[in-house]
């Protein structure tokens, strides 16, 4: 059994953790650490301890992992306290301000034979699993190009925000996400573009990213903005031999947003038909073939599954140190094309 404790008990605890850390048999929530506990956002769920007093989070000896869900200036701050009262650790994303802060934890925690790992859930959308699957498949031939779209209609949050914060940007909140994804599946690249904007100008914020990674025979395009309407393919893969296209994004965060759980409901975050990708290929024998490809499942929880492998097993973490590092020089490099 892993017993765990949260500091933070806004939308990133009850929306993506709590729903997930709960439905696991292995798994005891014990105690979530909030400053202001008369916010009435969330419902408290009956089993779990809630407090304003960290101490009593961080004294318990029965607590063995303390996940960060707060804002992300904090991050650093927590996982350092928590290190320091001998817990592992597990950080939502993105994993801190900057890469040399990222370097300062992973060693801290190496040197008291702890563990600290960022909650990269999004390798765990049924999107992103599917497309692996195809690609894997090696029905589209030789990988040529991808492009990963992770759009929104929004306008009304960079129309209303009139100061420019580089941690608070599209790009650390929402391109962490899929450059992570491109890291874990394709590895390092060789070369990377930037083009990473304020589209209502100087000062306001980013709300727009387009980041390109160049491997020696493939380039692989990860696309955002808060201004379009209808959005883009989730996923667009070109081959020698053929392409795959999905529209549609993991629907686990559909659910989870109208409070439909994946504790009792088994079709929690499962594509329907309509939702399933279109691929489209030529065999060994040059026939052509368009066929729908029935989405993978995805399940957040396999963050959970992984970790605790990782502290009661001492398995290697699935999120590897070097790539979160990868990540936050990739996220400090590119919000520098941004103005003040």
């Amino acid at each position: 059994m892993l017993t765990i404790g949260y500091i933070g008990n806004g939308k990133s605890t009850n929306r993506y953790h709590l729903p997930f850390s709960l439905n696991r048999d292995n798994i005891t929530v014990k105690t979530i650490y909030a400053r202001d506990l008369t916010k009435k956002d969330w419902d408290r769920v009956s089993s779990i301890h809630y407090t304003d007093d960290l101490s009593t989070l961080l004294n318990d000896k029965e607590i063995q992992v303390v996940v960060i869900c707060t804002h992300l200036e904090s991050h650093f701050e927590f996982a350092k306290l928590a290190l320091d009262h001998g817990k592992h650790v597990l950080v939502e994303k993105p994993f801190t301000q900057t890469k040399e802060e990222a370097a300062t934890l992973f060693q801290y925690a190496k040197e008291k034979n702890l563990h600290i790992q960022c909650y990269q859930n999004r390798r765990y959308d049924s999107d992103f699993l599917t497309t692996k699957e195809v690609i894997e498949s090696g029905k589209l031939g030789d990988l040529l190009e991808v492009e990963m779209h992770y759009d929104y209609f929004r306008p009304e949050i960079p129309l209303n925000t009139h100061v420019y914060s580089p941690f608070n940007s599209f790009l650390y909140g929402h391109g962490v996400h899929t450059i992570d994804q491109v890291i874990s599946y394709f590895g390092k690249p060789q070369t990377i573009r930037y083009d990473v904007r304020q589209l209502l100008g100087h000062g306001r914020m980013n709300d727009y990213f387009d980041v390109d990674f160049y491997y020696p025979s493939l380039k692989v395009s990860v696309k955002s903005s808060f201004f379009r309407i209808k959005s883009r393919p989730r996923f667009v893969v070109h081959g020698t031999r053929g392409m795959f296209i999905k529209e549609t994004e993991d629907r686990q965060e559909e659910h989870l947003k109208v409070f439909y759980l994946p504790k009792g409901h088994p079709d929690f975050g499962i594509d329907l038909p309509q939702h399933y990708g279109t691929l489209t290929y030529l065999d060994s024998e040059d026939r052509y073939h368009e066929e729908k490809v029935v989405s993978e499942k995805g399940d957040y929880a396999n963050i959970y599954d992984d970790f605790y492998e990782v502290v009661v097993n001492g398995k290697e973490k699935a999120i590897k140190d070097e790539e979160t590092l990868l990540t936050m020089e990739i996220l400090e490099t590119g919000i520098k094309g941004c103005h003040e």
